[in-house]
């Protein structure tokens, strides 16, 4: 699974809870601009909303920046950011909906990568951390830096 794009920031401002894999809608130009790794995935967040036939509930991810593809002709009405509709199972759908209600969680875009040919999102149920939550976790990687250099020598 060659990864295509990862938010840094989403596990540093989160504690991530559950993970999920969901497909997503894209045009042509922009599967062949994400495969070129012009995605960045920072202030995107996942919501669900009851858009769909029938008024169920669908799954959609916000402000993902797409660049257009270089090659292509200019798209005059080009949005890098529209919102993009993710593909998840009706059950998993609803499992989000009643954990983020319940909860009060975040549903966030972790990666963008590839399983055989088709494009992929790494989703997370995140809740937020407080700043000393932060601190902790830069103190535990820098102890496990300074164990990893005394290692080596």
């Amino acid at each position: 699974m060659p990864k295509l794009a990862h938010n840094k920031r989403a596990r540093f401002d989160y504690e991530i809870l559950e993970t999920y894999e969901a497909g997503i809608v894209l045009t042509g130009a922009e599967v062949k601009s994400v495969r070129q790794k012009n995605i960045s995935l920072k202030g995107a967040y996942a919501t669900i909303n009851n858009t769909g036939p029938d008024h169920s509930p669908e799954a959609w991810l916000i402000n993902a920046h797409i660049s257009a593809y270089q090659p292509a002709e200019p798209q005059p009405d080009y949005d890098p950011t529209r919102s993009r509709k993710l593909l998840l199972h009706k059950k998993e759908v609803q499992r989000l909906i009643g954990k983020k209600n319940e909860q009060g969680l975040t549903l966030l875009p972790l990666s963008f990568y590839t399983k055989k040919s088709r494009i992929k999102v790494g989703l997370g149920l995140g809740k937020g951390k407080k700043k000393f939550d932060k601190r902790e976790d830069i103190k535990k990687k820098d102890d496990k830096r300074r164990m990893q250099r005394a290692l080596k020598e």
